[in-house]
């Protein structure tokens, strides 16, 4: 079956930076846009980024803009989240996703997350 592994999150200073891991199995892994989103407490879902099938085209929205770059590596089947002057307000569980294109809902596969603490 489909899993998707998030890894690399941690407690971090504000100002510092992290990289999240995703690992991917059980689909094939360059026919997927991969997106990462985060969800702090008491709030709702946000999406961060995404990156085509082929890395290509990446797409980012929300806070993250300017300060975090999503990459992936399709011979390892990872994709990755860099983010650079983290900020207290980046506090959040971050989850990756894959994305088929072929739902009528958007993302077909959601990992667990990896929770990503900022302190001032």
């Amino acid at each position: 079956q489909v899993q998707l592994v998030e890894s690399g999150g941690g407690l971090v200073q504000a100002g510092g930076s992290l990289r999240l891991s995703c690992a991917a199995s059980g689909l094939t892994f360059s026919s997927y846009s991969m997106g990462w989103f985060r969800q702090a407490p008491g709030a709702g879902r946000e999406f961060v980024a995404a990156i085509s099938g082929n890395g290509g085209s990446t797409y980012y929205e929300g806070p993250g803009k300017g300060r975090f770059t999503i990459s992936r590596d399709n011979a390892k089947n990872v994709v990755y989240l860099q983010m650079n002057s983290l900020k207290p307000e980046d506090t959040a569980n971050y989850y990756c996703a894959a994305d088929s294109g072929k739902g009528p809902g958007g993302y077909d596969y959601w990992g667990q997350g990896t929770q990503v603490t900022v302190s001032s």
